[in-house]
């Protein structure tokens, strides 16, 4: 059964994710270090982590299986994610896999050196609808390709 974790703190599209996760009846955990409304549902799980950093992240890790769904705009996370075969997208609609968290983590981290030897850096473009858009569709997206069975090719001959 696939499950969604939602890293909640400043997420943008929450709402959004319990209405998809309903239509498809997927649990959803909603994991946070402050407590924060969420719908009285079966199928949504609040979870309220001590405070400290990366927490709820290391929560969230620990947890995840491969063809889960994160929603997180935290790279490391992701990171950490994918490298168990999990999907994850950011609240912009932005799909992070094994073929751009390389990319991510290297900007992120370029951006961190620039910003801690004193480098102005312009941050990201507010969030609008057509963010929110692109999120929903690529959620749904993600839901019916992390629903198919895996494909396991058989080797030549065998």
């Amino acid at each position: 059964m696939i499950r969604i974790f939602i890293d909640s703190d400043a997420c943008p599209v929450k709402d959004e994710v319990y209405r998809v996760a309903t239509r498809y009846k997927l649990h959803v955990f909603v994991v946070s270090n402050r407590m924060i409304a969420v719908p009285d549902s079966p199928l949504i799980e609040r979870i309220v982590v001590d405070s400290g950093p990366d927490v709820a992240d290391d929560w969230i890790a620990e947890r995840v299986r491969s063809r889960d769904i994160i929603i997180t705009a935290d790279i490391p996370l992701a990171a950490r994610c994918v490298e168990k075969g999990a999907y994850v997208l950011e609240h912009k609609g932005r799909l992070l896999d094994s073929d751009s968290i390389g990319m991510a983590l290297a900007m992120r981290n370029l951006m961190t050196d620039l910003r801690s030897a004193g480098m102005v850096t312009s941050g990201s473009a507010a969030f609008c609808k057509a963010d929110r858009s692109r999120f929903l569709s690529e959620l749904d997206t993600l839901i019916v390709k992390a629903r198919k069975p895996p494909i396991h090719l058989l080797p030549p001959n065998g």
